[in-house]
This record gives structure tokens, sequence and C-alpha cells, in this order.
């Protein structure tokens, strides 16, 4: 089993920063792939960026350039810097991990990203 804690979320301006972060504990393989998703009300859950313990990153097209996705394997957590935030990036954002090892995708409680005037 894996837990995952993710946190950083809230209410910022549209232009403004946020970092979110998620912590996983438990049995973590070595060989992982961490990320974040998000859901807006309505929507279905899409991919916003991955990174693999090696450092190998992927990105949405509608973040990149915006965002940046970073981990930190000795503390096994996983960080997404978020700039130049918009209306439309609005959404809970879920941590996630998964590893080949395990064939199993675990999941963090959510936060919400709020961006408005």
């Amino acid at each position: 089993q894996v837990q995952l804690v993710d946190s950083g979320g809230g209410l910022v301006q549209p232009g403004g920063s946020l970092r979110l972060s998620c912590a996983a504990s438990g049995s973590i393989f070595s060989i992982n792939l961490m990320g974040w998703y998000r859901q807006a009300p309505g929507k279905q859950r899409d991919l916003v960026a991955s990174i693999t313990n090696g450092g190998r990153t992927n990105y949405a097209d509608s973040v990149k350039g915006r965002f940046t996705i970073s981990r930190d394997n000795t503390k096994n957590t996983v960080y997404l810097q978020m700039n130049s935030l918009k209306p439309e990036d609005t959404a809970v954002y879920y941590c996630y991990y998964s590893s080949p090892n395990s064939g199993q995708t675990y999941w963090g409680q959510g936060t919400q990203v709020t961006v408005s005037s």
C-alpha cells in the first residue's frame, strides 16, 4: 500500500503562482512514476504533468511553459510549481503514484486550486 498526501492548493488571482506538494509513504518502489491530474466540475480527469524516478518529465500542452514538476526522491515527494495561472486552471488537483513493480496506481485526496479575480 502507498499513501499520498497532497497539499498547497488555494485561491489565487490570474497570473499568480501556487506550489503543490505530494508526499508518498508506505511500500514505495524505486522505479515509479508520480505526477498530477486535475478535474474541473463536469469534466473528466486529465493529466497535468508526470515525472519518473529518473527525472523524465511529461506535460499537458495546456500547461507547458507555465508549470514545472520536480521531485525529491529522498523524501518521496513530488512538487508542481504553477506560474501564470489562468481561470481555466481551476480544478481539483490529484497527485498519483504508480509502479510497474506493483501494477497499481494510488491517488491523493485532492487539493482545490481556484484561479479567480
